[in-house]
């Protein structure tokens, strides 16, 4: 099995010394082939359970079949990533305490898979608003439990996986998570063709139950990574010691500016829901989530690979990059509103945008998790990715709670974001290397 495992490694890392590793200790350089495997199947399935309960595709859609009102299928988007951010620098003043790490990722995951399987049920008995709110704080608790494993995930595999190879293995998890998605959404899409409406409310149920399955996986193929106890000084609790890791926003130049970036990039995933809310505009709702669905397996597919070789070269480049084509989509998509909007039936071409989207959305989060991994080691990793992830999660909960209260058209809506990734292309530009 350990040979089986060294051969996989080898060919997945493009590494022809299996052992080959920087940046770790010795004990951990050991053991690179195995956690490398357990990391990016854990990674995959928890990819799988993203795509089964996608809150810009697929919550929005079946809420919005449920008769949920409209405001609170805005606030779905802000709400997932925001809740699972904001609490992190709190969430990191206990996890720095802890010299195996490990178990706040497993912690974290089996309570997103029982926070799905609650959703299911929710949208299997109830309709309208009840099922909106129900949904909306089951999931704050699926975001909170979320931001265990991104405290935790950062520094497991800062201290598990060799610098070169960690852009190549977060873009192998979405790759091998698109394929799957991919024939997802053929299914969906072939459901939607058919429009069995009787059984309709337990087919969707049982789709979004399947997606907790896969963070219950996940969680007992990560508790097999073998991790070597790391810092714990600093590990202090209380409040306003937490607090006083704000002060890194102000002190670190560099870890500022990269912040003020990521802030910036938050147009990509931001403006994928008003791609889906323009498109029902046009079409039907049961019928284009299977075809977005497809576009975003198929996304995943192709690209992580390439963002992910792209990052271990040049994180710094990958942000500039995806973030130019998010904009120019978002741009290109205001300029048809404007001026051709019958385009906008077809039944092919926002998917299509949508496809080219997460494309840029991949390469964005694949090159600033490898860019913040790859900056910092230690417990200072720890507090770079606590204390970034606190304050975008408010910034993330500001600008996507003033979206969707804003009153402005989805078009509007993508055209201000669009702005924003240009801005936030620009400010990449200026950012340091930092891969060897």
């Amino acid at each position: 099995m350990e040979k089986l495992v060294d051969n996989l490694y080898t060919k997945l890392a493009n590494e022809e010394d299996a052992r080959a590793c920087k940046d770790i200790s010795p004990e951990a350089c050991r053991e690179v082939p195995g956690n490398f495997a357990r990391i990016l199947f854990s990674q995959f399935l928890t990819k799988l359970g993203d795509a089964f309960a996608n809150p810009k595709v697929v919550l929005p859609a079946l809420l919005q079949q449920a008769g949920a009102p409209l405001y609170l299928i805005g606030f779905l988007v802000p709400i997932r990533e925001s809740g699972s951010l904001i609490p992190q620098l709190l969430i990191a003043n206990h996890v720095r305490r802890l010299a195996i790490r490990k178990h706040v990722w497993v912690l974290g995951s089996v309570v997103q898979a029982v926070c799905m399987l609650a959703i299911a049920l929710s949208l299997f008995w109830l309709q309208g608003a009840a099922a909106g709110w129900t949904v909306i704080v089951l999931l704050i608790a699926f975001s909170l439990a979320r931001g265990l494993c991104s405290v935790a995930s950062k520094d497991v595999i800062g201290k598990t996986i060799p610098k070169p190879k960690r852009g190549r293995l977060s873009g192998l998890a979405s790759s091998l998570a698109g394929a799957i998605t991919l024939m997802t959404g053929l299914m969906l899409y072939l459901r939607g063709q058919s429009s069995q409406t009787d059984t309709d409310a337990l087919f969707y149920a049982a789709f979004i139950a399947l997606g907790g399955t896969f963070w219950l996986m996940a969680s007992a193929l990560f508790a097999r990574v073998e991790e070597s106890p790391g810092e714990t000084d600093g590990g202090i609790n209380g409040l306003l010691h937490a607090f006083s890791k704000l002060k890194l926003l102000k002190e670190d130049r560099p870890f500022r500016h990269f912040v003020l970036t990521r802030s910036l990039l938050l147009c990509t995933a931001l403006s994928a829901p008003y791609y889906v809310i323009l498109s029902g505009d046009y079409q039907s709702v049961t019928l284009t989530l299977g075809i977005f669905v497809i576009t975003s397996g198929l996304a995943g597919l192709i690209s992580g690979p390439f963002w992910g070789l792209f990052a271990d070269r040049s994180s710094r480049q990958v942000m500039i990059v995806s973030a130019l084509i998010a904009a120019t989509l978002g741009l290109t998509i205001n300029l048809i509103a404007a001026r051709t909007p019958e385009l906008l039936s077809s039944l092919w071409l926002l998917p299509a945008f949508y496809f080219l989207l997460t494309i840029s959305h991949e390469g964005v989060r694949i090159g600033r998790k490898t860019y913040l991994v790859n900056m910092a080691t230690g417990n200072r990793r720890t507090d770079y990715v606590s204390v970034s992830n606190t304050f975008i999660g408010v910034v993330l909960l500001l600008i996507g709670l003033g979206c969707a209260l804003s009153g402005l058209t989805a078009p509007a809506l993508i055209l201000v974001l669009s702005l924003l990734g240009m801005l936030g292309a620009v400010s990449a530009y200026f950012l340091s290397e930092v891969e060897d």
